[in-house]
């Protein structure tokens, strides 16, 4: 039988059915994240809605404080001035038709998609290309907008989209395994209130069900639900 490394016999010491306080919960998953990279501090909360229905849709954005620790590249449908301040507020592309015959070639290098309102008709062509990646730009998520530079600047200082999924499941990065215990608190309550404010008109019963953190790498730990949502 072949020897467990010291990280594997450090993930069997975890006890999977165990609930954790938040700030235990962050310190182990900090203590396990091991690798040689810098993990992504992750959390996944399971949530009692069916998105299937439209007054049970869980979708919005909200700006971490401590921010994500990943560099985000910035896509901006714009012309003329808006194209411009994109540019100065550090879009790392912007185009117009330009852009969209590269996207419709398989030139898809970023992580967020903005417009302003008068280029919809252009970005409207790209749904079945943006819409299945979730990066269609949105209004209700500030992606569509005249303020160009304000949302390139929310988007690389922090911001992060969030989507319930069929299972009822949210999942997001909060920081990095490097950030401070406080800092990624701070990003997880963050993340939480976001959430808890987001509760759909049709969300019957128990809202949050389920809150779990973990890195990259390592095993998911199971949160006090109570504690994590206030509740």
């Amino acid at each position: 039988m072949a020897k467990l490394t010291k990280k594997q016999k450090k993930m069997a010491e975890l006890d999977p059915t165990r609930v954790y306080d938040v700030d235990e919960a962050i310190s182990t998953v900090k203590a396990n994240a091991t690798a040689k990279f810098d993990e992504t501090v992750e959390i996944a909360l399971n949530l009692g809605v069916d998105p299937r229905h439209a007054d049970q849709m869980v979708r919005g954005v909200v700006t971490l404080p401590a921010g994500t620790g990943k560099a985000v590249r910035v896509a901006v449908f714009a012309k003329g001035d808006k194209a411009e301040e994109a540019k100065k507020a550090g879009a790392d592309l912007v185009g117009a038709e330009d852009l969209m015959e590269a996207i419709q070639n398989g030139q898809i290098d970023f992580d967020r998609v903005i417009a302003t309102p008068d280029m919809m008709g252009v970005v409207g062509r790209l749904g079945k290309v943006l819409g299945p990646k979730g990066l269609m730009p949105n209004p209700k998520l500030g992606t569509v907008t005249p303020n160009v530079a304000e949302a390139v600047q929310a988007a690389k200082g922090g911001q992060v989209e969030f989507r319930v999924e069929k299972a009822g499941i949210i999942h997001s990065g909060i920081g990095k395994a490097s950030f401070s215990e406080a800092d990624l608190r701070k990003n997880f309550d963050a993340f939480l209130d976001a959430i808890v404010k987001a509760r759909p008109s049709g969300a019957k019963g128990k809202y949050v069900k389920k809150v779990a953190i973990s890195s990259s790498m390592g095993p998911g730990l199971k949160v006090d639900v109570g504690e994590a949502a206030g509740a």
